[in-house]
């Protein structure tokens, strides 16, 4: 294989050939290509982009790089989400035990987060004794007998992605909507999904910013995972804000146990009922999705959903006792009430700025390597389209050291806007892609 010819023919705008893609996603698993070539293949596919059968390829190929899982022994389909990441984004520990309750199979395999966007693996281990790094064994099992599990990405899993995955971050090459797809779809596939719900956001707070570039990425996602052979549906969502109330780690999964008990915020439970609702629909566990909300609310209001996560808690070796005892999780020192400067209604509240102010408190990554205080965060006080008065409080900031707590303050600064005249809150869910 000649790699030179490879990148000169991306570089040229010339498609390369599935073995040629197969090829070098295995000379980089192997060791066998340098850094510095793969770079340079990765800034020619960001330039000139790659077309459909390439991005296929590629998908295949990080798919193939590693150990796939077998779940066809347990009786069903099998569904999972995937979220493109945002602020406040806590549906995960939500939908899971609701679709497994509603006896659905839900392989869920999450991230960390990174910068202003939280990971639900960093909320799940905000509860004590929560364990993430589990055995691909104990996965299997999981899924088997409870429905779901919650567990990180293993060394098994798309290789091949991993190592794209650092070389891109590196190269200034993600924003790519085909390297991202093929980065996506690789580990899901990988999961032994049949079908798949993409939470695809939109706004401030998201990956892609504005409504057109969140579609386009919407609908490469969807015919990616269609084209092998999966049911895929895309919906996009809101981040100009954050979503429903916390965040910060502990603050958040405290939220989850409260939607999961027929309570929290208006926007989280609604996106939580409707993410689940097309999981159910997927599954063929309802006829149509008016059927399948009734039937993801009644796994709340029968309490099954909450003593489902209770039980999964239980068994990743954490305490479940937060269920039934919030207090149980990890908590501040000190909290700040962040007031707004004047009367009216609140226009914007930035899901970047507050993300970023919640990172700086400690609730995030500004690296890799950065620890995270799982008790740290933001609670906002007031939601887009919310009436002000002077020197109310907007947000509650829980923080452990005061310097912290000052760099959050001037984050928080450009976050907020209030207005003299009525505001429209923004929708929650602009469109859908089946």
């Amino acid at each position: 294989m000649n790699v030179v010819e490879i990148i000169r023919k991306k570089r040229d705008r010339e498609a390369n050939l599935p073995e040629e893609i197969k090829g070098l996603v295995a000379g980089v698993v192997e060791g066998k290509i340098p850094d510095y070539q793969i770079s340079a293949w990765l800034m020619a596919a960001y330039l000139n982009g790659l077309n459909a059968e390439e991005t296929r390829s590629l998908t295949r190929a990080l798919i193939d790089s590693g150990r796939t899982v077998d779940l066809s022994h347990i009786s069903g389909l099998k569904v999972d989400k995937h979220s493109t990441g945002g602020v406040g984004d806590k549906t995960s520990p939500v939908i899971a035990p609701i679709v497994a309750a509603a006896g659905g199979r839900v392989p869920m395999i999450s991230g960390r987060g990174l910068g202003h966007t939280g990971g639900t693996l960093d909320k799940l281990e905000s509860i004590p004794g929560f364990r993430v790094d589990l055995s691909l064994q104990r996965f299997i099992r999981l899924v088997e007998e409870e429905g779901f599990a919650l567990i990180g990405q293993t060394d098994e899993f798309t290789p091949g992605d991993r190592i794209l995955y650092g070389l891109r971050d590196v190269t200034a090459t993600v924003e790519s909507i085909p390297l991202i797809v093929s980065s996506i779809i690789s580990k899901k596939v990988a999961e032994g999904i049949d079908a798949l719900v993409l939470d695809v956001k939109t706004g401030d707070g998201a990956f892609m910013k504005t409504l057109d570039r969140s579609e386009e990425l919407a609908r490469a996602l969807t015919e990616a995972g269609r084209g092998l052979g999966k049911r895929v549906v895309a919906l996009i969502t809101d981040m100009s804000q954050p979503l429903g109330r916390t965040v910060g780690n502990a603050l958040e999964i405290r939220e989850c146990i409260e939607v999961l008990s027929g309570q929290g915020p208006q926007d989280l439970r609604r996106l939580c009922i409707e993410l689940s609702a097309y999981m159910l629909w997927l599954s063929e566990l309802a006829e149509d999705l008016d059927s399948a909300r009734r039937l993801a609310g009644e796994q709340i209001s029968s309490g099954r959903a909450l003593r489902s996560l209770q039980r999964l808690i239980e068994k990743q070796h954490g305490d479940p006792r937060v269920v039934d005892d919030t207090s149980r999780l990890p908590g501040p020192r000190s909290e700040f009430q962040y007031t707004g400067p004047q009367s009216g209604f609140l226009q914007q509240a930035r899901a970047a700025s507050v993300g970023r102010a919640a990172m700086l408190l400690g609730a995030g990554r500004q690296t890799k390597d950065s620890k995270i205080n799982p008790a740290v965060g933001i609670e906002m006080l007031k939601k887009v389209g919310d009436p002000v008065a002077e020197g109310e409080a907007l947000a509650l900031l829980h923080y452990d050291e005061e310097d912290r707590l000052q760099a959050a303050l001037r984050e928080l600064e450009s976050a907020f806007r209030i207005s003299p005249e009525s505001v429209e809150a923004p929708p929650l869910i602009h469109k859908v892609i089946e």
